[in-house]
C-alpha cells in the first residue's frame, strides 16, 4: 500500500464514509489536534520510567487514555450515518478518568491558586499534555457548532485536561519538585 495518495493535493481530504472536505474544515482541526494530543500523551508516556513502582499506575492510565483517544479521533474523522459502525466511547471511560482524578488528589496537598508549571521535564510535558488537550476541547466544540459531536467526547476531553493537571502536580511530588504557586503581583 503506498503512502501518498495525492487525493489531498488539492486541500482536501475524505472522512471516514468517503465525504471530501477541507482540510480546514472544523471536524478535521478538532480530529487533528486529538492526534495531536495522542502523540504528546504517548512522549509523556514513553518519558516515564517505567522500572520506578511509583510511575507504573500513571503509564498504564495514559495507555488506557491513549486507546480511548483514538477510539474518539476516528470518532470525530467519520460521518455521523458511519459511526454506529465504529468503536464506541463509552461512559465508563470518563468514570475511569474520574476515579482516577479523585484517587490522585486525594493524595496531594490542596492549593487554592494555580500552579506554575516546570520543574521536572515530566511535569512540563504533562502540563504541554493538558494545554493541548484544552486546544483540542475548544477544536471540538467548533465541530459541534456545525456537525453534532457525541456529548460523550466533549465530557471525555474536558475530564482529560482536569487529569494532565492533577497528573502534573503529582509527577511534582514524585519527582521532589516544590510547586509553585502564582501569586499574581498588586
Amino acid at each position: 500500500m503506498k503512502i501518498y495518495t495525492k487525493t489531498g493535493d488539492q486541500g482536501t481530504t475524505s472522512l471516514v464514509g468517503g465525504t471530501r472536505v477541507s482540510k480546514t474544515d472544523a471536524r478535521i482541526e478538532a480530529y487533528g489536534t486529538v492526534d495531536e494530543l495522542t502523540a504528546q500523551i504517548a512522549y509523556l508516556r514513553d518519558s516515564m520510567d517505567r522500572e520506578r513502582a511509583d510511575l507504573c499506575t500513571y503509564s498504564e492510565d495514559l495507555m488506557q487514555i491513549l486507546r480511548d483517544l483514538m477510539t474518539i479521533a476516528a470518532l470525530l474523522a467519520a460521518e455521523p450515518s458511519v459511526t454506529k459502525k465504529m468503536p464506541a466511547l463509552h461512559p465508563e471511560a470518563i468514570s475511569f478518568l474520574e476515579t482516577r482524578i479523585d484517587a490522585i488528589n486525594a493524595t496531594l496537598t490542596p492549593i487554592d491558586k494555580f500552579t506554575i508549571p516546570g520543574g521536572h521535564p515530566l511535569v512540563s510535558v504533562a502540563h504541554i499534555c493538558r494545554t493541548v488537550c484544552r486546544r483540542a476541547e475548544r477544536r471540538i466544540l467548533s465541530a459541534n457548532n456545525e456537525n453534532n459531536t457525541n456529548p460523550l467526547i466533549i465530557r471525555y476531553i474536558n475530564r482529560l485536561s482536569d487529569y494532565l493537571y492533577i497528573l502534573g502536580r503529582k509527577l511534582s511530588e514524585e519527582f521532589h519538585v516544590k510547586e509553585i504557586l502564582w501569586i499574581p503581583e498588586k
